[in-house]
């Protein structure tokens, strides 16, 4: 899978700090993975804007982003201040901060974080941080319709796709998929 040019390292590994700060500092990846995954996706219903910039894959156990599940996997090299900084690496299934002192308060601590990437983490910590890992994969087969199973593969969910799903008129839905297309053909140009 190619890497999205709007793929921000630095906000997926302040964004997975924060959950995994707020799980007192470890998650089990899958529930990490599934989170992360609520936040993009709400980040975009909301403000048409991701909070990761990440590729949006179904996977068999429901929709992932892709580059942040490669970070999480070790399949990357990070980058200074990326997700080596913040999140250790991966022990079995369970993923922790590196140094849990590092973040004393999300809002002083997280800066690639702007209050509305923190507000939509911190909702979808509030509605969904309690819930167990294999409920939250339950929940994603069931209320993520733009997932659909890849039979053990890996299928790409367009922006185009999501934003029908998410309930905006095919007009809205293209013009804010277009919208990112030009953001990620701007970033890939000076990038």
């Amino acid at each position: 899978m190619n890497k999205t040019s709007l793929f921000d390292e630095r906000r997926a590994a302040q964004a997975a700090a924060f959950l995994l700060h707020k799980a007192g500092g470890g998650l089990p990846l899958i529930k990490l993975v599934k989170l992360m995954y609520l936040a993009e996706r709400l980040s975009l219903q909301r403000y048409g804007e991701p909070l990761t910039g990440d590729q949006l894959v179904s996977m068999q156990h429901g929709p992932v982003l892709s580059q942040t599940y490669s970070c999480i996997n070790g399949a990357t090299q990070s980058l200074e201040g990326g997700w080596e900084t913040w999140v250790a690496d991966r022990a079995g299934h369970n993923v922790g901060l590196r140094d849990p002192s590092m973040i004393r308060s999300p809002e002083l601590d997280l800066l690639s974080l702007s209050d509305s990437d923190l507000e939509v983490l911190s909702e979808t910590w509030t509605e969904f941080g309690h819930w167990n890992r294999w409920d939250l994969v339950q929940y994603t087969h069931e209320h993520c319709p733009e997932w659909k199973d890849p039979d053990g593969s890996m299928i790409p969910i367009s922006h185009l796709t999501l934003f029908n799903k998410l309930g905006y008129t095919p007009e809205q839905a293209l013009a804010l998929s277009s919208r990112l297309a030009t953001q990620e053909q701007l970033k890939a140009a000076f990038f």
